[in-house]
């Protein structure tokens, strides 16, 4: 025992506490000079503090004693191994600005280092991150693929359905061709073998539901390339139901009885099978949609015979309960999945015998916003179903790691050009920060809109004293922008009006009306764009402008619209492919301008360009 250790220690502690000091004194010089103290005091102490009582000088700054001394302990070393406990006072070195690295000499004074950090943190759009990633091979092997089919015989559907396709839908078409997406769906959705693939299919669906995800790009006809096998099963189905051929039998039998001279029986029909119970349903995210996707099926029902009904706001609640509950029977519903879930919460049976339940637009209806109500209805219908269907024109990483998750055996159908924009939309840049416009988006904006109108009124005369008028969509970010938009543009002569979510669903039809017709419009040339002096503002009469968010970006089959101005920089490539996506639908030609300010990120610009002239994907 030492002499200054007059106290009892703990024998464990003295051993391991001198074996330390021994095995680290020497490759740590400051260890040698460590003492272990006991809990007495210094001689000349006036008391003897416990080992558990903390230092009065514990919170102050390590370098400095209480009375302003400099401490003993150099000011770079570490006290020891423990040496960061109770402490206050975090050793942050100081980065001056006198000092730089031998990189930064070499490159005349900047580090570049730097500059691959800059680089990363303003990485365009984080494209990584956006959405989910089709490798180039599989993208190769798919077209390889789809070539093979080029016609509608070519598909196991009922030939009514091949008549109405030629007499009604295609009405008026030349060289009709599945697009590449109907030719990769069609065949999937019937369970038509056209190969390796369509078996795989029916092997990792042996649970008795399939699951699918048809993945496209805007404007690709995904809507025929999913209608048409759900009707065909539906008809199929139909027609090896006993119930509807039992139903049917009744329905003869009374008609004949009723046509009979005396007859006092009942003069009303028992309801069908079928009366509010569809077997299939359509979910889209908004009323146009419903409109739209509603024509397309009422098309198809005049030739193959069965029941189609929509669902949305701008029908009204007693027109929906007499359609749903009709004796008749009802077959297939398009709706917004708000509309029916409240339906559904009513009455559960509603949704007791769906076989084959829809989500288009997918990546809207799995976000936040739609997916607590896509989910409810996807959960009703689930006993019964038979395929779940999910489309959309882009697949964003949250929407491919909620698939992965909850549906692992689903069966992805993506076409070559999924995430990228048709080389045949060009896309336009405009700076405002330059002259003339001086950072003013409104005057920029309303300048491109007169451009196109003046060109327009030059070439498109068709007709002695007639042009096209032309329909221009602006999409900005923010709802309030809309109307403020709008609202320039018309004290500018144009004709301009908003759209965003607070406008009424019944109002957002009536506008999106003449954006949605193949019917050409046309304007008298006698109302001049450029007045005489003295009799009036300039007005500009054969445009007509959209101002909308997003809202009028997703799945609003805009033919007629080739013109599409991007007054707000979209935050991600996601909304980027939507909007620009509205123009060069079916073929078409179309074309995008950017208006891009001083504070916008004009590297997201660039690397849009780029991947558009190389006809690469937006990942």
């Amino acid at each position: 025992m030492r002499p200054f250790l007059s106290a009892p220690i703990c024998p464990s502690c003295l051993f391991i506490a001198n074996n330390l000091r021994v095995s680290q004194s020497a490759y740590r010089p400051w260890v040698a000079s460590q003492r272990f103290f006991s809990g007495r005091g210094r001689a000349g102490s006036r008391s003897s503090p416990s080992r558990m009582v903390l230092s009065d000088r514990v919170a102050d700054h390590p370098r400095r004693d209480t009375e302003g001394r400099e401490s003993r302990r150099p000011p770079n070393r570490s006290a020891g191994p423990f040496g960061g406990m109770n402490q206050t006072y975090a050793r942050i070195p100081e980065r001056t600005s006198g000092k730089t690295s031998r990189y930064a000499e070499a490159r005349g004074g900047k580090d570049k280092r730097d500059d691959k950090n800059d680089v990363r943190r303003t990485k365009a759009m984080k494209m990584q991150s956006a959405l989910a990633t089709i490798p180039y091979g599989y993208r190769s092997r798919t077209k390889e693929s789809v070539a093979e089919l080029d016609s509608f015989d070519q598909f196991n559907l009922l030939p009514s359905i091949k008549e109405a396709m030629s007499n009604d839908v295609l009405k008026g078409m030349v060289d009709i061709k599945p697009t590449p997406i109907q030719r990769l769906a069609i065949p999937a959705l019937l369970g038509q073998d056209t190969g390796r693939r369509s078996s795989r299919i029916r092997d990792n669906n042996s649970h008795g539901r399939q699951e699918f995800l048809l993945a496209a790009e805007t404007g690709s006809g995904k809507t025929l390339a999913y209608l048409l096998p759900a009707i065909d099963a539906l008809k199929r189905a139909e027609a090896a139901d006993p119930a509807i051929a039992a139903y049917r039998e009744y329905f003869n039998r009374q008609m004949a009885a009723m046509k009979e001279p005396g007859y006092t029986g009942p003069r009303e029909f028992d309801p069908h099978p079928t009366s509010a119970r569809p077997k299939v349903v359509v979910l889209v995210p908004t009323a146009e949609l419903v409109d739209q996707v509603g024509r397309v099926a009422k098309s198809l029902s005049h030739i193959v015979k069965f029941r189609a009904n929509l669902f949305s706001a701008n029908i009204s609640a007693k027109v929906i309960n007499l359609n749903m509950y009709s004796p008749t029977g009802i077959d297939l519903v398009v709706a917004t999945p708000h509309l029916l879930s409240s339906m559904a919460d009513s009455d559960p049976n509603i949704l007791s015998r769906v076989s084959h339940l829809i989500v288009d637009e997918a990546d809207s209806l799995f976000d936040r916003s739609f997916s607590p109500v896509t989910t409810a209805i996807l959960d009703r219908a689930l006993p019964s179903m038979k395929q779940l269907i999910l489309c959309s024109a882009t697949i964003p990483k949250r929407l491919d790691s909620y698939l992965a998750s909850e549906f692992p055996n689903m069966t992805r159908l993506t076409t070559p050009n999924l995430h990228a924009i048709p080389r045949r939309v060009q896309l336009g840049v405009i700076d405002v920060s330059k002259d003339p416009y001086r950072n003013n988006k409104d005057l920029a904006c309303a300048d491109a809109i007169w451009s196109i109108g003046k060109d327009a009124a030059r070439h498109d005369s068709y007709e002695p004293g007639e042009v096209d008028v032309k329909r221009i969509m602006v999409f900005v970010n923010e709802r309030e922008k809309t109307q403020e938009v709008a609202n320039f543009l018309v004290s500018k002569g144009i004709d301009a009006v908003a759209l965003h979510r607070d406008t009424s669903e019944q109002r957002q039809s009536e506008m999106l009306d003449t954006f949605t017709t193949t019917a050409p419009l046309k304007a008298s040339l006698a109302a001049s764009a450029i007045p005489a002096p003295g009799k009036g503002r300039r007005v500009l009469p054969n445009t007509k402008v959209i101002v909308a968010t997003d809202l009028a970006s997703r799945g609003i089959d805009t033919l007629a619209v080739r013109h599409v101005i991007l007054y707000d920089v979209p935050h991600s490539t996601i909304d980027f492919i939507h909007r620009l996506g509205r123009a060069g639908r079916m073929g078409r030609r179309g074309r995008g301008v950017v208006l891009v300010g001083k504070d916008d990120r004009r590297d997201i610009v660039a690397e849009v360009r780029e991947s558009m002239f190389m006809g690469q994907a937006l990942i």
